[in-house]
């Protein structure tokens, strides 16, 4: 089969890729040797037929899961006061200060930061986040730094990088729920080593030693926590590293509430502690710059003894590379963010923090049928429930979604952290705000609360 082709100026003829210059005409041969049964083609698609992957099958959020299924109705007659989002910014009385802002403002106006950068952030701006956090015990430099969207894709990318799937990974308990998110996804096994609410949520490391075998990939340290908003002595993170260092386990330690701490308190990043022990340290601007949204975070690689070799690092240079890096915006602003961020403002923030905390406590540890325990940094605080004496609810899920039918209050459920009979309550509301939900609880309580001497007595009868 022929055809002609009419070509004028300089053309491809598409065939072969030959040129034909002016005008002319060329011709062209096609052999075609399609042979298709109309039958046997109808047969390859009768149907649509598409599937969600397993991975996303797998990826299940426990606190969407179990909040989506609570019937959250609020009492009409008092206004919602949400003590679940774990977001310093919903009720607009923890802005950031204006320094950040200032930055953010000046690097949109320099038109420098308007496209892409390095997947794993601009070197100017890595080494800013390495002079930040670097110390003699614990250098840094710029290519111990890898920047991300925000602290969760830095765990991400953690967990990624030293785990396949049939790996396990230790994960506290309670502990932040994104962990397990991320690890079932890639066909990683979750095993929970305990906290210890009677030692200020200290890690039982009989427990923890007693998980590891040789799967487990990796040990994940949340410090200072989310939920507990405790905060790890030196001494008991000298034991954590023990554990790890015996085993052989790299850590990876979730730190994004670094420095969030109460004063009177003694932090320390646990990488400077360690003599032998590699460790993937994550954080971000979210929380103690409060902006979230902003979405930056990283990861800083601490391996003085060469563990990780150059595989580990370059897996988290390939794996940055599957997206192109966090808002190169915010990249631009960071080394102003870090470096001319005023005290007063970090002081400002875990002052009001402390006094909204110790407000919680002192309401609710005389709340018969509560035991909260008092935290000494981040954004939260964990109440126990002594669910005996609240016969008129099976579980802490029952009891927070009555809180909200009742009370219009709404708790996080310890369920959603792998910790049942307790709620975890965000203390970042107005302190006014805080005082009524309290009150609030009290009588929730109060109307719902049965002694055992009465419980004894009405089934003697």
């Amino acid at each position: 089969m022929s055809f002609v082709v009419k070509m004028n100026g300089a053309q491809n003829n598409g065939i072969n890729g030959n040129f034909i210059n002016g005008n002319g005409v060329h011709h062209v041969s096609v052999r075609t040797h399609v042979s298709v049964n109309p039958a046997k083609l109808k047969s390859l698609k009768q149907r649509w037929n598409v599937r969600p992957s397993e991975m996303s099958k797998k990826t299940l959020n426990p606190i969407r899961a179990i909040v989506d299924g609570m019937k959250l109705t609020p009492n009409p007659e008092k206004p919602m006061i949400a003590l679940s989002i774990g977001d310093p910014t919903v009720f607009g009385n923890l802005p950031t200060d204006d320094t950040v802002l200032q930055a953010m403002k000046e690097a949109i106006d320099s038109h420098k930061y308007n496209g892409y950068a390095p997947s794993v952030g601009y070197q100017k701006s890595r080494e800013a986040v390495a002079n930040f956090y670097s110390c003699p015990e614990a250098p840094l430099e710029g290519k111990d730094v890898i920047l991300a969207s925000g602290c969760s894709q830095a765990i991400e990318l953690a967990i990624s990088v030293l785990c396949n799937p049939g790996d396990n990974i230790l994960v506290p308990r309670p502990g932040f729920s994104l962990y397990k998110t991320l690890a079932v996804s890639m066909g990683i096994q979750v095993k929970h080593y305990n906290l210890l609410p009677e030692k200020s949520w200290e890690i039982d490391l009989q427990h923890l030693e007693s998980l590891i075998d040789d799967k487990t990939a990796c040990l994940i340290v949340n410090n200072p926590s989310n939920p507990c908003g405790s905060v790890f002595s030196r001494e008991h993170q000298h034991k954590i590293l023990s554990v790890a260092s015996r085993n052989c386990i790299p850590i990876l330690a979730d730190e994004i509430y670094g420095d969030m701490v109460f004063p009177g308190c003694d932090f320390q990043h646990l990488a400077p502690l360690s003599s032998d022990v590699p460790i993937l340290s994550c954080g971000g601007l979210a929380k103690r710059w409060l902006v979230p949204g902003w979405r930056m975070g990283w990861i800083l690689i601490h391996d003085r003894n060469d563990i990780f070799g150059t595989g580990i690092r370059e897996g988290l240079v390939k794996l940055s590379q599957r997206i192109l890096g966090p808002c190169t915006v915010v990249q631009g602003a960071l080394e102003s963010i870090l470096n001319d961020t005023p005290p007063e403002f970090y002081q400002g923030t875990i002052s009001f923090l402390k006094s909204n905390s110790e407000i919680c406590y002192s309401e609710l540890s005389t709340v018969p049928g509560l035991n909260p325990v008092m935290p000494a940094g981040a954004m939260y605080i964990m109440v126990g429930i002594e669910m005996e004496h609240f016969p008129d609810f099976q579980n802490d899920v029952e009891f927070t979604e009555r809180l909200v039918t009742e009370q219009s209050v709404f708790c996080l459920p310890a369920t959603a952290f792998e910790y049942p009979n307790f709620f975890r309550i965000v203390v970042t509301v107005p302190e006014e705000m805080m005082i009524e939900a309290c009150i609030r609880i009290r009588e929730f309580c109060a109307r719902h609360y049965r002694p055992r001497s009465q419980d004894s007595h009405e089934l003697d009868q």
